[in-house]
This record gives structure tokens, sequence and C-alpha cells, in this order.
């Protein structure tokens, strides 16, 4: 697999390595290929930093989807969702994880490290990963965050 869709990215801070490396590791069994931006050790790094990265790698084309990872998944998320035409949505439970597509078309999934486990973790991915933007109800409310990037909606 090899095509942008089947392109995963991963990156984490230092608290979230715990549960970045199990998903990157699931997520290659499953085939997917994974492009990981770490962290790959427990020194301590500003969470920041690996959120704009990996947002990006998204928004250079080459990747439709990824995956961060921090000690709540809160951070990774708010920093995220800073990032013009990105929306990231925090998963911890299976139907989170379906409507983070389903309904608000999340191109990132942000996970706790200290919230979920790595069994529960990688059910949601998988989850999040098998889900597709629904539409229909939702396309006017993801229209209107579009308009919010491009700093063209109006009330």
């Amino acid at each position: 697999m090899n095509d942008k869709n089947n392109v995963i990215l991963i990156g984490s801070d230092h608290y979230g390595l715990m549960l970045k490396n199990p998903i990157r590791d699931y997520l290659i069994e499953k085939g997917y290929e994974v492009k990981d931006l770490g962290v790959n050790s427990e020194e301590p790094v500003l969470y920041p930093e690996i959120a704009i990265k990996l947002c990006e790698e998204l928004k250079a084309g080459n990747y439709s989807r990824g995956i961060l990872v921090c000690g709540t998944g809160i951070g990774m998320a708010i920093v995220a969702n800073k990032i013009p035409g990105i929306r990231a949505a925090v998963i911890h439970d299976p139907y989170s994880a379906e409507r983070a597509r389903a309904s608000n078309d999340a191109q990132i999934a942000t996970l706790g490290s200290l919230v979920i486990g790595v069994n529960a973790a990688k059910k949601m991915v998988e989850i999040w990963l098998e889900s597709e933007f629904a539409g229909g109800r939702s396309l006017p409310k993801v229209e209107m965050i579009k308009a919010l990037d491009e700093k063209r909606y109006e009330r």
C-alpha cells in the first residue's frame, strides 16, 4: 500500500511515546505504510513542535490522515486545529472515533496515553481509519469550518 490514503503520519511527544509506538506497529501489521515523525525517546519536547510538523506534512498533500499522541490528546488537538485546513479530533471511545470522520471529516486523530490503554487505542484508530466522511447534513458544517480557515466566513 503506498497511495496517500494508506500512508499514515504519526507523531507524539515524550508522554505519548508509550502509545505511539504500539499504534505505529499495529498499523504496519494491518498493511499501512507509516511515516513516524517522532519522538523516539523520553527526553522532554514541546508537543506543539510535533503537531506542527505533522500538520505541515499533511497539508503538503502527500498524506490524507495523521495521528498525534500526547498525555491527554487535547494539547495536540488544540495545536493542530490552529493550522488552517486541519481538522483534528480527540478520540477515546468508538462513537467519537467514528464521528470524527463521518461528521467532522477530521484528518487527524489525537489520543492521550494517560487516558486510554494500548488495546483500546488500537481499536479507536481502526474505527477512525475505516470511517469516511458521510457528507449529508454534516457537509454544510464542514464547509463552514473550511470557510473559517480561508477567512471567507461571514455572518
